[in-house]
């Protein structure tokens, strides 16, 4: 029995994500995370995307049922500014581009002086935000992927000295369904998790935050937002970029966020391109939101993280 216990725990790994050579992933939470009890853990399982499934003539990564969130950690290369990012790929909660809107993001990052993390969240296999592994009726809805960010952001603040990082220079950053969780990062503050260790008495709230092509942001009637994300002076700057033509989540996602914030007094950019579509991460094209990159640069001069 043990040897097919082994065997099967060892077939669940060789199907999961691996970080880049050099790299260890790190289990966010100590043995399994909240609220997993009952529910069920298919293995994870990578996939690469075969053309038309493409980003600028290229495929990507997505990784799929991740029951077992970790992080990797990206040190800064050259001069160390002493500024970390946190990265959460995108995928609709379905998936995460882990490549796409993760690893090359950290390459960007890391390249800046910036210690960049990558956060492999929960994907509950669900059609929002939320994980339908429960009894709703009975007991709420868990969100999964916000408990795992907030976790990451205690734990990379807790180890500010051993990462080299100034714990108040923390940022987040997000695509699509990960520019939902910038949001819920900015706003929800008390945890979405029972504390587990002392690491959870750490603050959660992020010291600046990006948040490209947002999803979940607009509940689809009017200019209704989230209800559950209460934009206040306590949200951090942010930065938005988007793409009028971005017929997946729609620039209203973006508008809406960015109405609360100038509401709340909340430092902000935004930048709207014509064209760019959705998904488009660093990836180059021919449209001009190509050069967001450097306008994020800019900004963390600016709020004098860089």
């Amino acid at each position: 029995m043990m040897s097919l216990v082994g065997n099967a725990a060892e077939a669940a790994a060789s199907t999961a994500w691996q970080a880049p050579s050099g790299y260890r992933q790190i289990p966010i939470w100590p043995g399994s995370a909240p609220d997993m009890a009952g529910v069920p853990q298919p293995p994870e399982r990578v996939e690469v995307t075969k053309a038309p499934d493409v980003v600028a003539g290229r495929p990507y990564t997505g990784v799929y049922d991740v029951t077992a969130p970790t992080m990797t950690i990206f040190p800064a290369k050259g001069h160390n500014t002493g500024a970390a990012m946190i990265v959460f790929p995108g995928g609709g909660f379905q998936m995460l581009a882990i490549d796409l809107e993760g690893t090359e993001i950290c390459d960007w990052m890391t390249s800046k002086g910036m210690t960049c993390v990558l956060l492999k969240y929960h994907v509950p296999n669900s059609d929002d935000h939320y994980d339908r592994h429960c009894n709703c009726h009975v007991t709420p809805k868990v969100r999964r992927a916000l408990q795992d960010a907030q976790r990451t952001i205690r734990l990379v603040r807790s180890r500010a000295q051993e990462l080299k990082i100034d714990p108040h220079k923390i940022g987040v950053i997000g695509f699509s369904a990960g520019g939902y969780l910038v949001a819920e990062t900015s706003n929800v503050f008390a945890a979405a998790y029972k504390p587990v260790d002392a690491i959870d008495r750490v603050s959660s709230r992020p010291d600046f935050a990006i948040a490209a092509y947002p999803g979940h942001i607009w509940r689809g009637n009017g200019w209704d937002m989230d209800p559950s994300l209460h934009v206040t002076g306590q949200t951090p700057p942010t930065f938005i970029v988007q793409a009028w033509d971005d017929k997946v989540d729609g620039i209203r996602q973006s508008l809406i966020y960015a109405h609360a914030l100038e509401n709340a007094g909340v430092p902000a950019e935004v930048h709207l391109f014509a064209k760019g579509g959705h998904a488009f991460g660093l990836r180059q094209t021919r449209h001009p939101i190509t050069g967001w990159p450097t306008l994020v640069e800019n900004w963390l001069k600016e709020i004098a993280i860089l």
